[in-house]
């Protein structure tokens, strides 16, 4: 520390050493809060520019806001997050319906590929949104830190089967196993068996048309983790059966050529494999066969076949007296005291109506 007047350093007299200058105590500013969505500023800035009464507007929409610890919320801030995503939300949109309607013009793709190619877009596409929504708005994430937290334990269980369900239409579309168009039959929990035609596989579900036109949505790991008959999974052709049932004392031989004839009439039956008939075993009331037809088109339904069939093989027999047998039974009663004493007051009483 120096002398003002002779420019000589001052000299403690206790100590006899040179005085130290102490330095003014400078307070430290108080951090101001930071702005949670940097782009809503720049946007403020902008629209002050080109208009003073919308900059009085947003100024004023901009001063109500509150501080939760250093970040800064503002009514302009909610404006401008809500105006961001919908206008993410339109571009992922839009940018999946024209991917989805170029993969359509590609028909070197099958339709298991087309919509395998589809799902993964769609990903993909939205996935890109939420990440430029996120540098659209300028958000510094490192202020969602308090909350990433709980929010990832939310997503860990609350997602858990949405993911999965995912990942596991994705599989099913990569491998092939089932695929829109399909016709399957699966069994539920309580033994129920769904029969009917695959119309959709979306991200959770897929979705099964029957012929009474039931929609069931059956979640995709259901159809990994059960068993499931997909009839036209390598091939759509499926043999169906239909037991017929004919009298003992007819001819057996006629009754084959009527049930192949009655077989062969029919539609949808295919002609290569042809049809045939097979006895099936000796019942207690008729002899019993099997007709077996050849269709390629189960989704067209298999109860009405088998219908159709049975009512031409109904008018063969009746033109060729084959007789179609019903269950007959012998009634043999025994002797008794008491079935003696029934049958005489039955018959009693018959005489008495009779004489009156």
């Amino acid at each position: 520390m120096l002398d003002p007047e002779t420019g000589e350093p001052l000299i403690d007299p206790e100590t006899g050493e040179p005085l130290s200058a102490v330095p003014d105590v400078v307070a430290a500013p108080e951090p101001e809060p930071t702005e949670a969505v940097g782009a809503a500023e720049d946007i403020k800035d902008t629209v002050s520019e080109q208009s003073e009464t919308l900059g009085s507007m947003v100024d004023t929409l901009d001063a109500m806001a509150v501080s939760v610890g250093n970040m800064r919320i503002s009514l302009w801030d909610g404006l401008v997050v809500i105006g961001v995503i919908f206008l993410v939300i339109a571009l992922a949109w839009g940018a999946t319906r024209l991917c989805g309607s170029l993969l359509r013009r590609l028909t070197k793709l099958d339709n298991t590929q087309r919509l395998l190619a589809e799902k993964l877009t769609t990903i993909a596409i939205w996935g890109a949104a939420f990440f430029l929504g996120i540098d659209l708005l300028g958000i510094d994430l490192t202020a969602l830190a308090v909350f990433s937290g709980a929010f990832g334990l939310a997503i860990g269980f609350g997602l858990q089967k949405t993911f999965g369900n995912l990942i596991a239409g994705i599989i099913l579309l990569m491998d092939k196993s089932i695929k829109p168009g399909d016709v399957i039959a699966v069994a539920d929990q309580a033994g129920a068996t769904t029969f009917g035609q695959i119309r959709k596989i979306g991200i959770r579900a897929v979705s099964i048309t029957t012929r009474d036109q039931k929609e069931y949505l059956i979640p995709n790991e259901n159809l990994m983790v059960n068993q499931v008959e997909n009839w036209s999974y390598s091939s759509k052709n499926v043999r169906m059966q239909i037991p017929v049932g004919v009298s003992y004392q007819c001819d057996i031989k006629l009754a084959e050529k009527l049930m192949l004839e009655a077989a062969k009439d029919c539609d949808r039956v295919l002609k290569s494999p042809p049809p045939t008939c097979w006895l099936d075993g000796y019942g207690d009331s008729s002899v019993d066969f099997v007709i077996q037809v050849w269709i390629t088109d189960p989704e067209g339904g298999i109860g009405n076949i088998k219908s159709e069939v049975l009512k031409r093989l109904w008018d063969l027999f009746q033109e060729s007296g084959i007789e179609i047998p019903f269950p007959q039974r012998d009634l043999n009663i025994r002797g008794s005291a008491q079935m003696d004493q029934l049958v005489a007051a039955i018959a009693q009483r018959v005489d008495d109506g009779d004489k009156k």
